[in-house]
């Protein structure tokens, strides 16, 4: 069987685009299909290379579960603790709050009939069990099929044994390999079908070898395959056990590999998941491989297979797959360059973070924030050197706190923390190296605060403060105070709020400070003022932020001041003004995936719809919006401030509405997606039938505005008048 499908026949999910035809297989897709009719767990087994991950997908877009087929890839991850995190990033969750991955992902999957493909789990295989038997046992609508060497061991467990293809099989998908680099092979079937049978029918084998036929013909291939088989096993051929061969067949392909190509294949083995051109251009070149030659050599190892070459959106990027990765990974090692090559990895991210961090203040803003997510993998990677080689922790405060941007902008609080505390609470030098962990502290801090974690995030940036002022470092002292600040601010302490962060500004600007970082420190400022009653204000000092953004192209820190600008407009009655700033902030800030800027705005809206009359909309945005906040944090930060507005669009939905259908709304805006949420709330959405016929609004303001308001004032929870 021969097959051009593509992977993504599911309705929804994220299952791989299959990149060329799939052969073969048609008994064992059936098979497997069965399987996960009878089963909710079904593992499928066998050696590297012998098509798992491939046949798993395409039975996985073939199940059609109502809620998706969702692929986790677990071979570039090292660390079980970020199990959970890889399944929550694959199945697209952020989740900013104190919760556990595994309670975010509870959360999310309850009553949700899905398909979880775990493909490549063997060296995580404790942890993987541990989480699949708590997410069966909880979660009685989902099914999981995973890939791997070996089983999970778990009850009700399905095995599912792949063998390696049949020769007609691996004939196919050899000429077929072989056609796709314009080399026909129909007049060498014998030495085909020969090359094919001693390579035991293991697909990667057989591509592997179909990728030297650009310089042998298979009458060549398996001749050396004759001398260097006896030579990598020692022994006659009929005497190897089937699950060497694949190791046999990628030893020998490594043995027609020039020096070069040998050498360069097992310096790849550094990296994890992809990596572009430049970075294996500084990693990998020198000591016997002249950066000159790295493009040719790298071109050579895709031409064989050895690595691949993928289209993404932040350009090229290259792979190895991780059986290919691990062989290269011992030939590196049994060099004794391992070490040497995992520092040059290290500083060339610790150097790529450094420039993320400088552009992000920049009009390539949203290319930063594509790099950082591309290139994750390997950023975990050298964050875990620098914690656990002796001598380096200050290197890895320093990349933790570069990263900021990636933790507060780009909606991952959550690994942010977990980076942080690591680095903190390693006894780094207090010396020349003191400043990288005052910038961990306070960005370990920030990222406290927005997750409603008070204490924590007052304990670290007292101790900042106090390390800064006893080593004289003002640009520490003046973050330190700038978080503090922020800190007041969401707990309704505006006046202390609005010191502190005045006097950060100050500092700021006595040391010539100027980023994304010192303009939320003037949003904040806008926002305690017009929490305070003074909008003018509010509105000079947003305004100014825009204007530098604009000036440099900055959009995240942009998005917060239209946040406080939109609020400003609608406090005026101008709704029409208001709705197109809250709209444009929404657009920035779900642009970053960041999760608090499109909560806050979404909540915004739902009052400016309220206020134009359309009162049940205005209820099933508040709905949506209820739906985010437990992945944010405590929701409106338990500020009274913050909530006003949201009691206000309550109060005046329900007085129109009636308690029973303010609830409906409310219901059907909590079924809507993060995507159909923001599509809602700019007005993109479909209409909703359910919604028609709702009373007509009994007053209030049309859809024009009409007079000036006041802000809002509500009784708040810990006492005192308060302007929401």
């Amino acid at each position: 069987m021969r097959d051009h499908q593509r992977g993504d026949a599911a309705l929804n999910g994220n299952l791989p685009v299959e990149p060329n035809a799939f052969v073969g297989r048609s008994a064992e897709l059936a098979g497997l299909a069965a399987a996960l009719d009878a089963a909710r767990l079904v593992t499928v087994t066998g050696p590297g290379g012998v098509g798992k991950s491939r046949l798993a997908a395409r039975a996985a877009a073939g199940a059609g579960p109502r809620d998706g087929a969702w692929r986790v890839e677990l071979a570039p991850l090292r660390d079980p603790e970020f199990l959970d995190y890889a399944v929550a990033e694959a199945l697209a969750l952020t989740d900013q709050t104190r919760r556990s991955p595994r309670e975010t992902l509870l959360a999310h999957l309850a009553g949700r009939e899905l398909l979880l493909l775990l493909d490549g789990f063997e060296h995580l295989a404790e942890a993987c069990a541990e989480l699949v038997a708590d997410l069966l046992g909880r979660l009685p609508r989902l099914r999981v099929l995973a890939v791997g060497r070996r089983p999970l061991h778990l009850a009700g467990e399905r095995l599912f044994p792949l063998a390696p293809l049949a020769e007609a099989d691996a004939v196919e998908l050899f000429a077929d390999r072989a056609a796709a680099q314009g080399v026909p092979v129909e007049a060498d079937a014998a030495d085909v079908r020969e090359l094919c049978r001693r390579l035991d029918g293991i697909p990667l084998a057989v591509e592997l070898a179909a990728g030297r036929l650009r310089a042998l013909s298979p009458r060549q291939l398996l001749e050396r395959f004759d001398d260097r088989f006896r030579l990598l096993t020692g022994g006659a051929r009929d005497a190897l056990p089937r699950h060497q061969a694949l190791r046999t067949a990628i030893g020998w392909s490594h043995e027609l590999c020039t020096p070069e190509e040998r050498l360069l294949w097992a310096r790849l083995s550094v990296f994890a998941g992809q990596f572009d051109l430049e970075a294996v251009e500084y990693v990998c070149s020198g000591h016997g491989l002249h950066a000159d030659r790295v493009l040719d050599v790298l071109t050579q190892l895709i031409a064989q297979s050895v690595v691949t070459r993928e289209e993404t959106p932040v350009g090229v990027r290259y792979r190895m797959l991780d059986t290919i990765r691990a062989y290269g990974a011992e030939w590196l090692q049994a060099m004794g360059d391992a070490l040497r090559l995992r520092r040059r990895h290290r500083d060339w991210y610790i150097g790529l973070a450094t420039w993320c961090e400088l552009d992000w203040f920049s009009p390539r803003q949203a290319e930063v924030a594509a790099r950082v997510e591309a290139e994750l993998p390997n950023l975990r990677c050298a964050l875990e050197h620098c914690l656990t080689e002796p001598g380096e922790a200050h290197l890895g405060q320093y990349l933790a706190g570069s990263l900021w941007f990636l933790w507060v902008g780009c909606g991952r609080l959550p690994e942010g923390r977990h980076w942080l505390e690591r680095s903190v609470e390693l006894d780094a030098e207090r010396t020349a190296n003191e400043q990288s962990r005052l910038k961990a502290l306070w960005v370990l801090g920030y990222v406290a605060i927005l997750q409603g974690d008070t204490v924590p995030a007052l304990a670290a940036l007292q101790e900042c403060r106090e390390e800064a002022e006893r080593i004289a470092n003002p640009t520490a002292l003046a973050y330190a105070e700038h978080r503090t600040g922020c800190l007041a601010l969401v707990s309704d302490d505006m006046g202390r709020a609005e010191t502190l962060l005045r006097s950060a500004l100050e500092r700021y600007r006595e040391i010539g400070e100027l980023n994304s970082n010192v303009l939320m420190g003037q949003v904040e400022l806008a926002m305690a003022r017009a929490f305070l009653g003074d909008l003018q204000d509010a509105v000079r000092i947003s305004e100014d932020v825009r204007r530098i953004c604009d000036d440099h192209g900055e959009r995240w820190a942009r998005a917060y001041a239209l946040f406080v600008l939109g609020y400003a407009a609608w406090a005026e009655g101008d709704l029409a003004r208001a709705r197109s700033l809250l709209s444009a902030c929404l657009s920035d800030a779900h642009g970053f995936h960041d999760l608090l800027g499109s909560v806050l705005a979404v909540e915004l809206l739902a009052l400016v719809t309220a206020s134009e009359g359309d009162v049940a909309e205005a209820a099933v945005l508040q709905g949506a919006a209820s739906r985010v906040w437990p992945s944010v944090g405590l929701p409106l930060f338990g500020s009274a401030y913050y909530n006003t507005p949201h009691e206000l669009c309550e109060a005046t939905a329900r007085e129109k509405l009636g308690d029973e259908r303010y609830e409906e709304c409310v219901r059907r805006g909590r079924l809507l997606g993060r995507e159909a949420a923001v599509a809602r709330a700019l007005r993109r959405g479909e209409p909703d039938p359910a919604l028609d016929g709702v009373p007509a609004p009994r007053g209030g303001h049309g859809r024009g505005g009409a007079g000036k308001r006041r802000p809002a004032a509500s009784r708040t929870r810990k006492g005192g008048e308060t302007a929401g």
